[in-house]
């Protein structure tokens, strides 16, 4: 990696990754544009990196190659006829295509906008449609995508009415030698479509003066260092793997190597090998799920003392989901042995529609809970006849520079320390509003203030985050998070991070109770049974009410394209009955 060299498979030539040190002084994003912090990156030695499922390396691109190839593209842009504030759609394929694509909209004046790619939930038709609903929002003028998604991207463009052309052909086209535009920090830098962004698509419009100073704002939290060098498998088509992990890199001039999301899905310990290659200081980010995924794919007969060397992996982010404690603590049980600290956590809390970063926990503090009963988060009174519950609450960290975060009750004021409400904050890399939809911009922002919709409380200047407000399942006047549900299942032999969605229904009868939904691998017709009443009885222990529990096949539960479960897709899906549980044993 850092310091290896690599022969490539084709040619023979020898790939150097670019280095971790360089003789340019850094700058912690102190620019006004985005397209002035790429310049500057340019002038030095270090860049992006792209390696196989494997992990090994087939793609070197210096920053300098980047802006040069960025040049180009936005010279042909403009001689397509693209003006500035025209939105480009863009496949968010991980590599230097998609990189000198995104780039080189900016260079034009143009607003990228990063479009997931398919998964393997929902098909092709379902593909078409999450990204021509996104296109319909944001009327790109152009989509762009790599040439083995033809059919998918062409359909979608068609729908659109707006041309399509793969990385080749786009590569074909003539450049204009007309000039770059004048491109200001209150320009719009791109549109970013959240991970959930399906039905009712928002696009979160970034200015130059927005991102720069949120990547300014969290790389002084992180305290970057020269040695330090960033890996990553998350998604360019969302705001940590895209803020975080490409855009934050070129601003304060950090190299990276790079995995594809669908190859860390197929063999997810080639993360950790580039980690362990590294021979300067490691950043890398991932939800809760990347973390519990590695903790269990190790087996009890691998060394990982001779395979992975964890030992200068600084700093371990957490973020995008709920982070969760038990989670972390596997981890740390499984890859001590490799070194990794526990301190090297790093939780953090952030969405779309402020740039990127809010909170982060100060480095090298990792991960701090506190223990809170659950009748404190559902707002009821104490049930004194039975045992106290508790709930680990996660610090995410303080306010990043230029942000503010305040609790708010229902009432609409600011409540005091340890009082859970809707977590609101301010700063100068909130979004300028939802793109072509003033009705949700208002509903969200008020004098300056985003309501995040999410539901937490504040302690010694600290975050603690207990849950989305619009997932809460209100019964009989009670609240109940559907986390605490899915996790207390998830206890249970047999299940994996993300196997259970827990979310409010009516049955026939008119009554709201809680469901619960259940990825079952178990075929016995008997065991089954079995399984479905230990899972009511679970479920009754924590709600004190009966529920409905649905057995349903393997990888049939519905993730957002950041990898996240979609409790809100599992619910209509299943009441349409395209979930369709297994059938039990009268």
């Amino acid at each position: 990696m850092s310091d290896t060299e690599t022969k490539q498979p084709d040619t023979g030539a020898t790939l150097v990754p670019t280095p971790n040190d360089d003789s340019l002084p850094r700058r912690f994003a102190d620019f006004a544009t985005f397209g002035e912090a790429l310049d500057y990156a340019a002038r030095g030695n270090r860049g992006f990196n792209f390696h196989d499922p494997r992990g090994n390396l087939v793609r070197v691109m210096p920053y300098s190659e980047l802006r040069e190839l960025a040049l180009q593209a936005a010279r042909k842009l403009i001689a397509s006829g693209v003006k500035k504030g025209d939105r480009i759609a863009l496949i968010a394929e991980t590599g230097p295509d998609f990189a000198a694509l995104f780039c080189g909209a900016i260079y034009a004046g143009a607003w990228p906008v990063p479009l997931p790619l398919p998964t393997s939930f929902g098909g092709k038709d379902n593909y078409i449609d999450q990204i021509a609903v996104q296109m319909a929002s944001a009327e790109p003028v152009m989509l762009l995508y790599p040439g083995e998604l033809e059919g998918m991207a062409q359909a979608a463009a068609d729908r659109q009415g707006c041309k399509g052309l793969d990385w080749e052909q786009f590569d074909a086209l003539e450049a204009s030698d007309a000039p770059l535009p004048e491109i200001t920090a209150d320009d719009v830098c791109f549109l970013q479509y959240s991970s959930g962004s399906t039905r009712f698509p928002h696009g979160v419009v970034v200015t130059h003066k927005g991102l720069l100073a949120n990547l300014a704002a969290h790389s002084h939290g992180m305290k970057f260092v020269e040695s330090d060098r960033c890996i990553s498998w998350l998604p360019w088509y969302h705001d940590m793997g895209l803020v975080g992990c490409f855009l934050s890199l070129i601003a304060n001039q950090v190299s990276a190597d790079f995995l594809r999301t669908e190859d860390f899905a197929r063999r997810p310990l080639a993360w950790l090998d580039l980690v362990s290659r590294n021979p300067g200081t490691s950043c890398s980010y991932s939800p809760t799920f990347g973390y519990d995924i590695c903790a269990r794919r190790v087996s009890s007969q691998t060394h990982v003392s001779e395979r992975f060397d964890l030992s200068r992996w600084r700093l371990a982010g957490n973020g995008a989901d709920m982070i969760r404690p038990d989670v972390m603590q596997n981890f740390v049980n499984a890859f001590a042995p490799a070194g990794f600290k526990a301190s090297a956590f790093m939780p953090s809390y952030g969405l779309a529609e402020a740039t990127l970063a809010v909170t982060l926990m100060p480095p090298g503090e990792g991960i701090r809970v506190e223990l809170v009963e659950e009748e404190r988060l559902s707002g009821a009174p104490r049930d004194l006849s039975r045992p106290a519950r508790y709930r680990a609450i996660v610090n995410c960290g303080v306010p990043v520079r230029g942000m503010e975060v305040e609790i708010r009750g229902e009432a609409g004021t600011a409540v005091a320390d340890h009082r859970i409400g809707k977590v609101w904050c301010r700063g100068s890399s909130l979004m300028q509003g939802y793109y072509r939809d003033p009705e949700a911009t208002a509903e969200c922002m008020q004098d300056g203030w985003l309501d995040t919709g999410d539901m937490g409380y504040m302690a010694n200047g600290h975050l603690f985050i207990v849950g989305r407000a619009k997932d809460m399942i209100i019964i009989n006047g009670k609240n109940h998070w559907p986390q605490d549900i899915e996790w207390a299942v998830e206890q249970l032999p047999g299940f994996n991070h993300g196997d259970i969605a827990a979310f409010a229904m009516e049955t026939d009868h008119g009554e709201e109770v809680p469901a619960v939904l259940v990825h079952c691998r178990v075929s016995d017709p008997v065991e089954r049974q079995k399984l479905h009443d230990t899972i009511r009885e679970k479920v009754r222990s924590i709600t004190g009410m009966n529920c409905v529990v649905e057995l349903v096949p393997p990888k049939s539960l519905p993730r957002t394209s950041s990898g996240k479960l979609s409790r809100a897709k599992a619910k209509k899906l299943y009441l349409e009955g395209t979930i369709e549980p297994f059938k039990l044993a009268a």
